[in-house]
């Protein structure tokens, strides 16, 4: 993820877009992969108070082996985002888009669905400057 040296035309408006693009690429790699590594440690909560009961009813196995499985799907998450950003970006955005719906379906966590929903929108970002900058290099 080295930054590439601008462009010796590059304007601010160019720079800023690259910039912003390094932050939500850094930030889409990292969170999916560290929250995902925690659903095997469970140091920062106890994830599976966010998993509504019909989507637990759905999946074989415990609310633990399916946080574990969530896990797994937000490590590789981070690393698509990491290696190919223009299809990582919505792989990330539509993951969260079902974690929205899982916490609404709830009644509860209202707040974290929130939250996720400006992450989604950051991840459109992250989608959005990555096939820009895939043009703009064709």
């Amino acid at each position: 993820m080295a930054m590439k040296t601008p462009a010796p035309g590059a304007t601010r408006t160019t720079l800023g877009a690259e910039r912003a693009f390094l932050l939500l690429r850094t930030v889409f790699t990292v969170a999916p992969i560290a929250f995902g590594l925690d659903k095997f440690a469970g140091l920062l909560t106890d994830w599976e108070q966010y998993l509504a009961p019909w989507i637990n009813d759905l999946v074989p196995g415990t609310a633990h082996e399916a946080m574990m499985a969530v896990g797994v799907v937000e490590v590789v998450a981070g690393l698509v985002v990491a290696f190919a950003p223009r299809f990582g970006g919505p792989l990330v955005a539509a993951w969260l888009a079902g974690i929205i719906v899982n916490l609404v379906t709830m009644g509860e966590f209202y707040d974290v669905a929130l939250r996720d929903f400006g992450l989604l929108v950051g991840a459109l970002a992250l989608t959005a400057l990555a096939w820009g900058r895939r043009k703009a290099s064709a």
